[in-house]
């Protein structure tokens, strides 16, 4: 992990699609080698990506210590494949933005005005437990926005 991490934090992203698309694509990896999951971008990968981070919750320490920088970086790279998920099944778009309440500004997706967080939920995930299921996240979503963008 700590070689995917230092290729990752290395990398000179030229914007905020590409530096989602490679923490998301490096997430598909980590979930093969680690974890023993698979990570195709489609819906069947939401029930994986849960179970992966079910496990990943248990063997995090915790976040107030002195490897809370190990949450920055899981937070980043499971909320990017969750939300990469759902940019492409509704072509929508990243975008920085501030969470609401939130002071500081975050990658969020923006799918027909609507804005999901998709690295919240996975900290929220991963710090609040099974409560806070990417899969029950991601059934809601998909209910709420309807049929998939029609791809040409």
């Amino acid at each position: 992990m700590d070689r995917i991490r230092a290729r990752l934090e290395a990398t000179a992203f030229p914007d905020l699609d590409s530096m989602m698309l490679g923490y998301a694509a490096a997430a598909a990896d980590t979930a093969r080698e680690r974890y023993r999951h698979r990570l195709d971008f489609t819906d069947h990968s939401i029930t994986a990506l849960e179970a992966v981070l079910s496990e990943l919750a248990e063997s995090l320490p915790d976040a107030d210590s002195d490897e809370g920088a190990d949450w920055d970086f899981e937070v980043r790279l499971w909320g990017a494949y969750l939300g990469e998920v759902l940019r492409r099944r509704y072509n929508g778009a990243w975008e920085m933005t501030n969470y609401p309440g939130g002071l500081s500004s975050m990658p969020a997706i923006d799918i027909r005005g609507s804005r999901l967080f998709p690295l919240m939920k996975v900290y929220r995930r991963l710090t609040m437990g099974e409560d806070e299921s990417v899969n029950n996240f991601y059934q809601m979503v998909t209910e709420r926005l309807g049929k998939p963008a029609q791809v040409n």
